[in-house]
């Protein structure tokens, strides 16, 4: 079971909690386009599938406010190479 993330947009950043620390997606909003800046998942809470649910629910959030993506984290940037589906948020 994935943990829920909370979307801390004041802090422009996506969170999950889990056995005391976070996991964390940073983005900036520059005009309509959202650049996603990090994505981290301490070492402990690695392998749970933290990153991925973190960068869907970043990515559905631009969908449904119209915003294109940047991905300028290594991981984001792997991550929308290898779901197609999401190719006409960054273009």
């Amino acid at each position: 079971m994935t943990q829920p993330v909370h979307h801390q947009p004041q802090a422009n950043r996506f969170v999950i909690d889990a056995d005391g620390q976070q996991a964390v997606l940073d983005y900036q909003l520059q005009g309509h386009r959202m650049v996603i800046t990090h994505t981290g998942v301490p070492t402990a809470l690695r392998g749970r599938g933290l990153a991925e649910a973190l960068t869907r629910a970043a990515l559905a959030h631009a969908q449904d406010q119209g915003l294109k993506v940047t991905p300028a984290c290594s991981y984001a940037a792997s991550f929308l190479q290898r779901h197609p589906e999401y190719a006409a948020l960054s273009k």
